[in-house]
Formats: C-alpha cells, structure tokens, sequence
C-alpha cells in the first residue's frame, strides 16, 4: 500500500519570504532551547487558514471580487486574537506569518489568547466609505463561521480602525439575533470599546523605549529618537515620548520624512498633519527620504511602518543605540543577528508593539463582565503587564547571553509549549 502525504498549508501559497523569516526565528530558539522535535512540528505552521472571496458591488454599479484570509496559528492557550488590515499586499504567506507572531506575543505577554489574523487585498484608499462598508460586511460574513468571543476576536489593524470592528460587530450580532460586543475589539466606546484602546499600541512603543533606555544605561536626558511610520502608532509613540523629555529629530509616513537636528516641535506638527495630511514640507524641519531617516544618527530608532525595512542591504548602516520595533517583524534575521554583534539593543515587536493586544483583552474583559474601566485604570494595568514582560525578557537576555528577540520567544513559546503538553495530542 502506497503512504499519502498529507496536504498542509504550507504546500499553498503559504512560505512566503515573511513567513519563512518567522519560521527561522522559530527554528532558531527551538533549537536553542531543545524544544521537542514534535512540539516543534506542530508550530511550524498555521492549525487552520481560511481564503474567501468577497465580491462587492462598487459605487458605479459594477462588482468586483476581493480575495480574503483569516488564519489561526494556535489556540492552545485560548480563543485566535489577532487583527484584520487591507492593503494590496495582503496574502496568505504574510498573514500566516503574523498569526503566528501573535502566538508568540500573546503567550508572551500571558494573555488567554492564540494568535490569528486575517486581512483583504485591496487598496482602501480607492474605497468610498460605502464600498469599504460593504467590503468589510462581506468579508465578515464569509468567515463568519470562525468568529466568536470564545472563538476568534478581530482588532484593527493597517488601514482598518473602529469604524471596521464596529461594522464587523454588527454583521456578526445580526446573524446571531443579539448584540456581542466583545466579538471584536478596538471598537469605538459608545458600542463597547474600551478607553485607552485607540492610544494602547504607541504607548506600548514608548513604555518599552523608556525601559529599554533604564535597563541599558543610557541618560534619560535629550535622548535623540527617530521614528519611521507616522500612523496611529507611530504618532502616538512620538507624542507621549516628546511629552516625556525625549528630542523627536525625525519622522516619516508614506510620503518621506522630515528631520531636525533640535529636534521638532511636536504640538506644531500633528496640528500640521491635522491638515495637510503629512509630514512633509513641514515648515519646522528638513525634507528627507525614509531611507535617509533609517541612517540618521541617533539614540533610539523606531520602525513603525512595515515588515523586512532593515535588512542586509541596509543595516550596516544603521547609526542608533537601541532599536524598538513598532512594527511587525521591520527587521529581517540576518539584520538583526548584524545589529546584535554589533551592540545594537533590538526591543522585539512581539514585546514593544504588544500593548495593542493588550488593551484588546481588557476591552473584551470588560465585554464580558458587563463592568467598564476608566482611562487611568487601563492604563495603570497596560503599565504593569508590559513593566512585567519587558523585565523578564531584559533579565533572561542578561542572564543567558541571548539577544532579546530569543530570550522574548523562549519565555512565550515556554509557556506555549507546557500547555501544549498538558493538554497532549487528540489522536
């Protein structure tokens, strides 16, 4: 009798470069931490992923069909967490790879979570409001069937926001006959949401950098930052760690970027962006590229835009002390092995860009309770988890010798593997 190999994901259109950079990262600390061979099996690639088509009737009266994924990496430790965003570049490499970072980060962060994530290809920007409305509709109820707030809790994510979460709330609750607020998260406060939701990610980013600046040595005084990626996140990050004393020399959004050596006068430049839409030309700075912006001298630097930004081709250049990375997985293996021999301090996404996630489970807490928080009491506890993950992780790296990426994804796939092994395999 002639053994048939099974068909998994991975024999789709799955090991994209991003998905394979995630994959090695998983190999490398497995390997570290003589992880079972059959744990290290299991994580390798996503349980389940899901590819719908969304056929939408536009503005003009024609219909076009958008493609769509949600995937879960593993929910061992709870229902799939993880956001939902539309950009062009959306596939099923590139999400099952940020599933499986969510995996690692909530498990990190000791949250009751498994990571997923989903998204559509599309390019928002083209979208009326309606069209985006009957897109996100669509697409809820073509994986309707995955979601739940036992089951599977969007978030916003690139180009999506509350307004999202906020339709993806109400197609669900509509199928089932009553409302479920904690299906989703990041949903605006009047339908559920929780305060401090919106800001939770940026100030995540800069409670990691003031730590990362403590543990490390540098002086709290004229700290010299740079930020790529001036979104929600990246502005966020900006404003609470100008308010902080910190000296912002440069941003950058999809435009270019903008640089002072003085450092730039934040209240002035969000009222800017406020009404022209982007950095640059900005009366009170230097126009610059954003690979200019990368290279710039610097304390701190802060990817805040997309993945694979620091790579081989750049990362000689690279002129900054510590490195926090905002985004998901802005720097690829090989940079970031560079940056460690060459004494850069790397603050691992699945920890710097976690209090999103975090905040995502107090707002389905609360959800769930019925009983709501203040602003002041979401952020006390965002401060004490994150306070908590980052110590572990600054005193594991010191301790072992590993870089804070490893000591970050040993302690998360820790945990996730002592579960995985109490709960044993279903034949």
């Amino acid at each position: 009798m002639v053994a048939v190999k099974p068909v998994n994901i991975s024999s789709m259109e799955c090991e994209t470069e991003h998905f394979l950079m995630t994959q090695r990262q998983l190999d490398e600390i497995a390997k570290e931490m003589g992880l079972d061979p059959e744990l290290h099996e299991r994580l390798r690639y996503p349980k389940r992923a899901l590819i719908v088509s969304i056929p939408v009737r536009l503005d003009d009266g024609t219909v076009q069909s958008f493609t769509g994924y949600r995937v879960h990496h593993d929910v061992s430790l709870g229902p799939a967490k993880g956001g939902i965003r539309f950009h062009p570049e959306v596939n099923l490499g590139e999400v099952s790879a940020l599933a499986m970072l969510m995996t690692w980060k909530c498990a990190l962060m000791g949250l009751p979570y498994g990571g997923a994530k989903g998204g559509i290809r599309c390019e928002p920007w083209r979208l009326s409001q309606g069209e985006l409305e009957r897109l996100t509709r669509r697409y809820t109820s073509e994986i309707i069937s995955l979601l739940g707030p036992a089951k599977d809790i969007p978030a916003p994510d690139m180009y999506t926001n509350e307004q999202t979460m906020a339709w993806i709330m109400d197609t669900y609750s509509t199928n089932v006959g009553y409302t479920v607020p904690s299906v989703v998260t990041g949903k605006p406060v009047s339908i559920g949401g929780s305060f401090g939701r919106q800001d939770a990610t940026g100030r995540g980013v800069a409670y990691c950098t003031r730590r990362a600046v403590t543990h490390f040595g540098l002086s709290e005084k004229n700290v010299r930052a740079v930020i790529q990626g001036f979104g929600n996140v990246g502005s966020v990050t900006a404003r609470i760690l100008h308010e902080s004393g910190y000296q912002i020399i440069a941003v950058s959004d999809v435009y270019g970027g903008i640089f002072n050596q003085d450092g730039l006068d934040m209240p002035r430049l969000l009222a800017y962006i406020s009404e022209m839409g982007k950095v640059a030309n900005f009366p009170g700075g230097k126009n610059i590229s954003n690979q200019e912006l990368l290279e710039l001298p610097c304390d701190v630097l802060i990817p805040a835009a997309l993945g694979n930004q620091i790579h081989k081709g750049n990362v000689s250049k690279i002129n900054c002390k510590i490195l926090v990375e905002a985004a998901n997985g802005p720097t690829t293996p090989e940079a970031d092995q560079y940056l460690h021999e060459k004494g850069i301090v790397v603050v691992p996404d699945i920890l710097a860009n976690a209090g999103g996630v975090t905040v995502s489970y107090f707002e389905w807490v609360q959800g769930l309770m019925h009983l709501f928080w203040s602003e002041e009491e979401v952020v006390q506890r965002l401060e004490q988890i994150m306070g908590r993950a980052c110590n572990q992780i600054f005193e594991l790296s010191n301790k072992t010798g590993l870089r804070p990426r490893m000591a970050a994804l040993r302690i998360g796939i820790s945990r996730l593997a002592e579960a995985k092994k109490l709960r044993g395999l279903y034949p």
